[in-house]
């Protein structure tokens, strides 16, 4: 009877110990720090530049995100972030100018996520959703006016799906760690117009993997 009543107390002790898993009705919020990576490839820039298209660089910001569990296993996540990105030059004259842009990319995200273990000590979990990205303060390099004089850009805003697979991992009944890649669809027209040489205008399939890790806490 000491054996058994010593092992249900251990058993009371682990279980009181153990991370508490989100239920339904639950908000998850996570801080993270995302690798932004392009998986870009874009047309010609049109008409004075037939077979010369831009490549999109890399970026790095923290973003805050926020979930709401339906049920155990069912959640909706949102992101917000904002990220600055250059356009560059991909061949030919345009590679030689460097730097063509700079512009800042709003695209808030929101799938439904599935949570295969929400008990578990490792919580993965899957999503699918919709994207729209907003393009802001885009601006002509100095390279670029230096080149082709003064010249007026704009990107157009983008409507697309998104990937998602991730794990949150416990380290307390509140806290947890989180990583996290998801894969947007993003495209997005330039348009850039200089006394010199016109209005020239290329289409851009950005595609970013966005690579994240960080923590959270839930509510």
């Amino acid at each position: 009877m000491r054996a058994i009543a010593t092992v249900a107390l251990g058993a009371a002790m682990l279980a009181g110990s153990a991370p508490a898993f989100a239920e339904a009705g639950d908000f998850l919020v996570r801080g993270r720090f995302l690798v932004v990576a392009p998986q870009d490839s874009s047309g010609d820039v049109l008409p004075a530049f037939p077979g010369e298209g831009v490549n999109v660089g890399k970026a790095y910001t923290p973003e805050l995100d926020f979930t709401y569990m339906m049920t155990n296993n069912l959640g909706m996540e949102l992101i917000l972030a904002t990220t600055k990105h250059s356009a560059y030059g991909d061949s030919g004259t345009l590679k030689s100018v460097g730097k063509l842009l700079d512009t800042w990319v709003l695209p808030p995200t929101l799938t439904l996520q599935y949570h295969f273990m929400p008990e578990g000590s490792i919580r993965p979990y899957v999503g699918a959703g919709v994207n729209y990205t907003i393009f802001y303060n885009t601006r002509a390099s100095g390279s670029l006016e230096a080149a082709v004089g003064d010249t007026d850009v704009s990107m157009s805003n983008s409507f697309g799906w998104a990937l998602q697979a991730g794990a949150d991992i416990p380290l307390n009944n509140k806290l947890f760690l989180n990583f996290d890649v998801k894969y947007i669809d993003m495209s997005s027209r330039a348009r850039l117009t200089t006394a010199a040489i016109g209005r020239q205008s290329v289409r851009v399939d950005i595609n970013p993997i966005v690579v994240g890790f960080g923590i959270g806490t839930k509510f």
